[in-house]
Parts: structure tokens; C-alpha cells; sequence
């Protein structure tokens, strides 16, 4: 007998360090910097960190500091973390996701010292300017999340994306704007740096000082309380899945992706791979539909230490509704 079988391989890279990369499913958030860090001492955030170099510099320079580095690409804080360690640094903490969560959601106000943003992407064309990270709403939450003097650095070779960052902090009612003072040395040697400046490219830098203090600083859009995470029980019995197509439902603050279900082999349960969608957080998730005593459970597995959010809390409803769809009913709802 003649026949093709074709096997898909999921690989799923996960570092691990007990210390230094930042878990926040086990955290309430926001969470202080004594709680992250396990001890006191200015907490400074590196937006963008790429391979590493500058935060392996902070860290050396400033032991006393408090650093968090956030990154959006797995491969850099692979490197990152790779540079760190064999540095052997203990004052980083690094987070795979969006520098803007960080600073929403994670840090209390009036917390940070400082902020470093070293080459982001400049985000070129028009259509696409609502993209970058220094925008007037970016100002805003800073003015909150910064303790009183903090500042945020900017260093760039993009003279346009310079000009943009500096007009929309100049018009931001909590800072004042300084661009006479040189980029930080390190800054100038990372991987970006070296390369602009060996094509003779000019190399911005403005400081962002934080004057004043906002009436209403901008709450966080997640809160998290470990050990809640959401679930449902309902009545019936567990379908048989022979084909998925994907679904997309909205909620109030994003999307729930339904990517597909199958069956694990010689198991009992039903596993939904879900995509979560929330403001400056994306997860995705393994939702299980397994039998339980009192009926069929439906939760989010541990894998890959999901946070508790308004977003899990939409997948298990929207799942739920989806096996009532096929036939079972709910019972019990934590959602």
C-alpha cells in the first residue's frame, strides 16, 4: 500500500530562568519593582533591548539599578538573555512582549526612573505613523508611570521620526524637552548604531524630563490576581471534532481567535488552540475540554503561564458557547 503521511511538528522554544526572565502569571499586577526584584533600588526600562548590549552595559555600570528589558522578538531576547547570563548579571529582568503593556500594567505609578528607547522603528510611511511608540498618548502614560524627575532617552538615526517625538513631547503638558545633551556612549555602539554611523548617518538623541505631576494618571487596562483563572463546567458529552474552521468573535477589548481543536492521541479530552487579542498583549492558549466529576471541564491549561485577563475570560466564554452550540449545556460559569 502506497500513501503519504504528513506529520506537523509544533516546536515551542521556552527560556527558562529562575530569576531573569519576568513571569507575571505567578505576580499580582501591577507589581513594584521590591516584589520583581527582591530588592530597592531606581527601576529603569529598556524599550526595543535587541541583542542586548546596552542592557549588558546598564547592568554592569549601574549594579544599583533596577532593569527591565522589553522585547516583541523571541530571537532578541534569546540573545539577550544568552549575553546577560554570561555576563552573569542579576540586577535584569527581561519580558518577550510589548514595552507599552509593560509600562500600562505592570510597573505602579510614579515608579519608573527611567526610560531608555534606542533605534525603534521609525515606522516611515504615513499610513503607518499611528505605529510608533512616541506619540502624544505614549506621553501621556509616561507622565504617570515616571516617579517625579524621571525621564525618558531617545536615540535614533531617523531625523524625520526624531522631529516627530520631540514636537509631540514639547506638546505634552508634564515635560519639558532637552535636545543639546550627546546619546550615551554605549548607545552608539550597539549593532543599529554601528551601522548608521559607518554610512555617515547623523545620530539624534533627546531627553525627555518629567516637570509635573497628572490630576489623573492612566489606569492599567489588566489587572491579575494569580490562582483565578477562568473555567466553566457544563453538561453533556464532548464532541468529536473531524474538521475546524476558524472562528473570530469580538469582546470589549479585543478578539478571541478559535484556531482549532483536535484530540490528544489516546486521550480523552478535546484541546482548542486559541489566540487572544488585547491592547499591547497577543496569547495564545490551550484550552482543554476534559470530564470531570461533576460534568465537562473547560480551562485554560498552565502551558506557557497564561495571565488571568479580561481576554482568557472571553475565550472560556466564547468556548463554552461553542459546545453549547454542539449540544452540551452550561452549568457553572467562572467568567
Amino acid at each position: 500500500m502506497n500513501g503519504r503521511i504528513t506529520v506537523r511538528i509544533m516546536t515551542v522554544v521556552i527560556l527558562y530562568h529562575p530569576t531573569m526572565l519576568l513571569n507575571l502569571s505567578s505576580r499580582h499586577i501591577p507589581c513594584p519593582a521590591k516584589t520583581i526584584f527582591g530588592r530597592r533600588g531606581p527601576l529603569v526600562i529598556e524599550i526595543g533591548h535587541g541583542n542586548g548590549s546596552f542592557l549588558r552595559h546598564l547592568a554592569i555600570r549601574h549594579p544599583d539599578w533596577n532593569l527591565l528589558g522589553a522585547e516583541s522578538s523571541l530571537g532578541s531576547v534569546s540573545r539577550t538573555f544568552r549575553r546577560l547570563k554570561h555576563a552573569g548579571t542579576t540586577n535584569v529582568r527581561l519580558y518577550h512582549g510589548s514595552g507599552l503593556f509593560i509600562l500600562r500594567n505592570v510597573v505602579p505609578v510614579n515608579s519608573v526612573h527611567r526610560v531608555y528607547i534606542n533605534f525603534p522603528d521609525p515606522w516611515p510611511k504615513k499610513r503607518h505613523q499611528d505605529r510608533r511608540l512616541l506619540q502624544s498618548s505614549f506621553f501621556k502614560l509616561a507622565a504617570g508611570r515616571l516617579a517625579p524627575s524621571g525621564s525618558i532617552w531617545l536615540t535614533t538615526d531617523h531625523a524625520e521620526y526624531f522631529d516627530f517625538s520631540v514636537a509631540n513631547g514639547k506638546a505634552a503638558p508634564h515635560f519639558s524637552v532637552d535636545t543639546t545633551a550627546d546619546p550615551p556612549a554605549a548607545a552608539r555602539k550597539t549593532k543599529y548604531a554601528r551601522r548608521w554611523i559607518d554610512e555617515g548617518k547623523i545620530i539624534y538623541h533627546a531627553r525627555f524630563c518629567k516637570e509635573s505631576e497628572p490630576a489623573h494618571p492612566i489606569k492599567p487596562t489588566i489587572t491579575t490576581q494569580p490562582g483565578t483563572m477562568h473555567h466553566a463546567i457544563l453538561q453533556g458529552t464532548i464532541p468529536d471534532v473531524d474538521a475546524f474552521e476558524k472562528q473570530v468573535h469580538a469582546f470589549d477589548s479585543g478578539h478571541v481567535i478559535l484556531l482549532d481543536a483536535a484530540r490528544p492521541l489516546g486521550d480523552d479530552r478535546l484541546i482548542l488552540f486559541v489566540r487572544v487579542d488585547e491592547p499591547e498583549l497577543t496569547q495564545e492558549l490551550l484550552v482543554e475540554v476534559r470530564p470531570h466529576e461533576q460534568g465537562v471541564f473547560v480551562g485554560v491549561m498552565p502551558f506557557a503561564r497564561p495571565l488571568s485577563t479580561p481576554g482568557t475570560r472571553a475565550a472560556i466564554r466564547i468556548t463554552s458557547r461553542w459546545l453549547e452550540g454542539c449540544g452540551l449545556r452550561l452549568q457553572q460559569q467562572s467568567f
